[in-house]
Formats: C-alpha cells, structure tokens, sequence
C-alpha cells in the first residue's frame, strides 16, 4: 500500500480505538488543566485589580467580598496541581499501552515474513525499526494528538468565557491563537522537515554502525580493521550531531516565533481592552482579567512549537515501519488446517530454486525419502545442500517444482503443525540471553498442563528438571550439571560464558528433547572433535530409529548407517546410493573416505 505524507500515520491512528477510554481520560484531564491554568491566571489578576480599587476608599474596601475570590483562587490551585498530577498519570498510561499494542501489532506483522522477504534488511536496521522508530511513536498521542486536541478544545472554552464579557475581544483573542494553532505547525514543519529527517537516519546510521562495531569486534581486531571502522563511526557521529544542531535551530526558531506572536496577541488584548471591557468604562478589574488570560494562554500555545518536530519524526518512522508491516508474507501456510505430520516422508519433485533472478542454486531436483528412511546429503560447499533444507522447513520458497510432505503439498500444512512435526539441528545453534533451562524448555513440545495444583505443578516441574539433566548427560555437558540447581545457571548473551562445542551439544540436547518424526540435521557435529563426533552421531542414529532422518554433512562419519547417501554438485544430485555402493562406484567419494579415515588425520 503506497502512502504519502501524514498518511503514513492513518494505520497507527487506528490502533487507538483500543485504549479510548484512557486516551479520553487523559485528555478531559489535560483540558481541566488547562481551564484551571487560565482561570487561576485570570482571577488572580482580576482579584489584584478589583482589590486595589477597592481599598482607594473605606466604603469600597468594606463593602468589597475577598473571600469568594480568596476561595476561588485557592480553588483553581488545587484543581491545577490534581488534575496536572492525574493528566500526567492517565497520558503516559496510555502511552504505554499504545506502545504496547504498537509492539505487539508489529510483531505479528513481522512474524509471518520469511527470509526471502526480508532480503535486504540489515538486522541493525530491522532492531532500530523494532526499537527506536516504534518508541519515536509514542509522540503521536502523549505530544501530538493530546495537546493540540486540548489547545483547540480550549480556544473554544475560552471564547465562550470572554464571550461573556466581551464578544469582540473574545472573537479577536480566539482568532489570533485559533491561527496560531494552524500556522506554527505547519510553517515549521515544513521548515523542519527535512533536518527532521536528516536527523533520524544519521541516528539510525549510528545505531547500525555501532550495533556491527560491538558485534564484529573479534573480526575487526583479527584482520586490523579497528581504525578503519572507527573511522566511519566518527563520521556517522559527527553527521549525528550536525543534524542535531540543525534541528536545534529550528526549534529555537520556532520558540522565538511563539514567544513573539503570544506577545503581539497580549500586546493586541491589552490595546483594545483599554477602551473598556463590554459595559465596564473604564475597564478596570476587567482590563487586568481579559490581559491576564491572554498570558495564561501560553501554556497551551507551548505544545504547539515542538509539535512540527514530533510530526516530523513521527511521520519518518511511520513510514520505515509501514515498509516492514506492508510487507506481504512470500511464504503462506494453510492456518485453516489441521492436519499433522505423522512420518515425515518427503517428496522434491523437478524443484528448481535460487536466491536471485536468473541464478540457481537447485536445478531441477528430484528426491524421494521414504518414512523413517536415513539419508545424508553430502557435497561441497555452496553446492544447494543448505538451501535445499531451507526449502524443507519453509525458510524459503521453491520457484518450481512441488515438495511433497507425508504425500499432501507442503503448503497445506499450518505452521504450528509444521513446526510440531520436525525437528531442526541448524548449522548455526543460537542461543537465548538467559538460564540453561530456558534454552533448552523452549524446545519442548509437550508444556506443563496448566489447571494444576501448586503441588501437582512443582511435581511436574521437578520431573522436567530431571529429564532436562539427564538429556545433558547424555550430549556430554555433565559439566553443567553440577550443584544445587545446575539448571538455572546463566549462560550470558548468546551462549556467551560456553565454548563453541558446548553450545553446539545444547543444539544436539534440544533435538533430543522434541519428539518429532522428521529429524532434519544441518552439520550438527560442526567443531566436534571425531571421537565426539561419533558419539554424538550414535546418540542421534539411536534417537531417530523410528524417525525420518535427513542429514547435511561434508564429513562421512556414520554414513555406513545411512540408508541412502545422495551427492550434489553445483544444484543436482550427481549420483546417489548407499555407502558400500559409493565405495564401489564414485572415485571422489573413496578417496575422500580413506583420506578422512587415515590414521594420520586428527
């Protein structure tokens, strides 16, 4: 969906009809602020007046009332600090929850998207999408939409007080801040559009650079390139910094502008007000009352200039966020469906599939894996075997050709089923900032049921615990098992405090814990030594006796028990058969098995 302009924000203007109710709280508490500010404003000034021509005389000082005045002066100081107290409470309320509903509208937008359709994305931009231009939203109510609803609704309230005493002087002060209202705005936004932007995507440059800096700073050191990087992340600070002094200005322009038309307007009410207030000649008390209120008016003419800056970023970072949720999934699954993967037999059929245009990395596979059928596919790198995997688990999609899972399309399985039916060892094991428990629970199929009692659920929880704990046993990580409660063991961002062949046995002990019928293994024995390897591979044999199997490997450990071995060359399958049979047949295969085989290799 193409938008322009302002246009951008109409999606996230929908999503606040979810929290009307506290948007419209805060909002009639912003108003009786405001009404408050300037009745305290206007009585205070009247009162002063009224009470010094009131005491030029004892008759007039006798017969004057100061405590009504007195008791509404103190009045609307209460009213002001309460309802300033509880707008403060319900606005940011709201916000929160609008940045709530905004996060999690984006989420479900983003969840569905493929690989393939966020080609082109650098994970430091997506995180500053997710992150930064979803917080730059939470501008739109707190100072956008609040305060410039509030300043309008209070221009109309206060025409109808100074309507009162005085329609023209009403008419003449609400005209004045009702142009005000629309001219600031849009006068500085279009002046301030453009270091508006500037300044979001020199930050987001920064994040970007900054995110890859922190994170390559192993790769940086290795090859020297430090001072290099640093180099351009000093620019993309200084480009930053620029931007924010241009912004700076405007904005200063803009206070400026505000701070003189609000003293035109005083100046304007208090020139015309001389002449006398309706039927007060002289004016008097009145004079000080229309002046004061006018200064009063301040307060809700504030928002007005910083709001040309908050509808800037807001629009910039409605539109990189419409970018990512417009996006419409390459990738569909059938969620009406209900059927299961039992076997986990599969079926590639004239697949042809390539990550650009006019550039395969399959060409025209054909492949049959029975159930419970063991098959290794095996090549060098770069020749599809990953991306044939990829199209297995739906990471991506095939450009021709039909795969075929338990003999229904693959495509007509939900993704909830799919996901329930095969189980992924990845070349690349990720690990979650937290306890050794939850990355290894998120793997489970079956959760606790819930409805139990707090005995029944504590039961059960220890019962997991010890079927967590013997797993890790199992993959070799007794070390981790140690102590009281070995389990809750904090494992640092991404795995950090375990070794690369700990962290790939976590990946391995996952597998072990999801009991699927498809087992799909991508190099899971990578950076193992041999004898690990073996073991390691006799754990996962035993585990996937009665499962479908399909393995990725360059290596040929266990391929003895594998009951089919296919070999890819540059996006076919070159020959396939057991491996007795590729002894037999394939020179490449025999000398890399006695080569790997030596007594002199490891």
């Amino acid at each position: 969906m193409k938008r322009n302009g302002v246009a951008h924000l109409l999606p996230f203007l929908k999503l606040f009809r979810r929290q009307w109710l506290m948007m419209l709280i805060g909002l009639t508490l912003s108003i009786t602020t405001l009404m408050a500010g300037i009745g305290l404003l206007s009585l205070s000034g009247w009162f002063l007046s009224a009470t010094a021509v009131a005491g030029l005389s004892v008759a007039t000082a006798q017969a004057f009332n100061y405590f009504t005045p007195a008791g509404g002066v103190r009045f609307l100081s209460i009213a002001r600090t309460a309802s300033r107290y509880g707008e403060r409470l319900a606005t940011h309320e709201a916000t929160f929850k609008l940045l709530t509903t905004l996060r999690c509208w984006a989420w479900r937008k983003l969840m569905p998207l493929s690989a393939s359709d966020l080609q082109g994305v650098r994970r430091g931009d997506l995180l500053n999408r997710l992150v930064s231009d979803i917080d730059t939203l939470d501008h739109l109510y707190l100072r956008l939409v609040t305060p410039m609803a509030a300043s309008l609704l209070m221009i109309a309230a206060l025409y109808l007080f100074l309507g009162w005493f005085d329609s023209t002087l009403a008419l003449t002060l609400c005209s004045l801040l009702l142009m005000l209202w629309v001219l600031l705005p849009l006068t500085f936004y279009q002046l301030g559009h453009k270091p508006g932007i500037e300044q979001l995507d020199a930050k987001r440059h920064f994040r970007v650079l900054m995110l890859e800096y922190l994170q390559g700073q192993s790769e940086l050191t290795l090859f020297g390139a430090v001072t290099r990087f640093r180099g351009e992340l000093d620019k993309a600070q200084s480009r930053l910094f620029a931007s924010q002094a241009a912004m700076a200005n405007v904005t200063a322009l803009s206070q400026a502008a505000l701070v003189l038309s609000h003293g035109l307007a005083v100046v304007t009410l208090l020139y015309l007000a001389a002449d006398g207030v309706g039927d007060n000649l002289p004016p008097g008390p009145m004079l000080a009352l229309v002046v004061f209120s006018t200064l009063a008016c301040i307060e809700m003419l504030m928002p007005l200039a910083g709001a040309f800056q908050h509808l800037s970023a807001c629009v910039s970072a409605a539109e990189r966020v419409n970018q990512l949720v417009d996006k419409t999934p390459s990738i569909e699954f059938d969620e009406t469906s209900h059927r299961q993967v039992t076997q986990g037999a599969l079926v590639l059929k004239d697949i042809d599939f390539g990550y650009l245009a006019g550039h395969k990395v399959l060409n025209g596979i054909n492949l049959t894996i029975k159930a419970g059928e063991k098959v290794a596919l095996l090549g060098q790198t770069g020749c599809g075997k990953s991306s044939l995997l990829s199209l297995i688990t739906r990471e991506w999609q095939q450009q021709a050709g039909e795969l075929t899972l338990d003999g229904q399309p693959i495509d007509r399985y939900s993704e909830r089923e799919l996901r329930r039916g095969m189980t992924v060892v990845s070349q690349r094991i990720y690990l979650f900032t937290g306890t050794l428990r939850d990355n290894l629970t998120l793997a489970q199929l079956d959760e606790i049921p819930q409805g139990l009692t707090r005995a029944e659920t504590k039961a059960a929880v220890a019962a997991n615990d010890l079927k967590l704990i013997e797993v890790l046993n199992r993959v070799g990580l007794a070390t981790l098992t140690q102590g009281d409660k070995p389990l809750d063991t904090w494992i640092g961002e991404g795995g950090r405090q375990l070794s690369g062949g700990e962290q790939r046995r976590i990946g391995v002990a996952r597998a072990l814990l999801r009991d699927a019928p498809l087992l799909l293994l991508d190099e899971p024995t990578e950076g193992l030594d041999q004898r690990t390897e073996r073991e390691i591979m006799a754990l996962l044999l035993a585990f996937a006796q009665d499962k479908t199997l399909v393995m990725i490997s360059h290596r040929l450990t266990a391929m003895a028990q594998m009951d089919r071995i296919h070999l890819m060359d540059n996006g076919v399958i070159r020959c396939s058969g057991n491996h007795q049979t590729l002894l037999q047949q394939d020179t490449h295969y025999a000398s890399l098995h006695r080569r790997l085989h030596s007594p002199n290799v490891g």
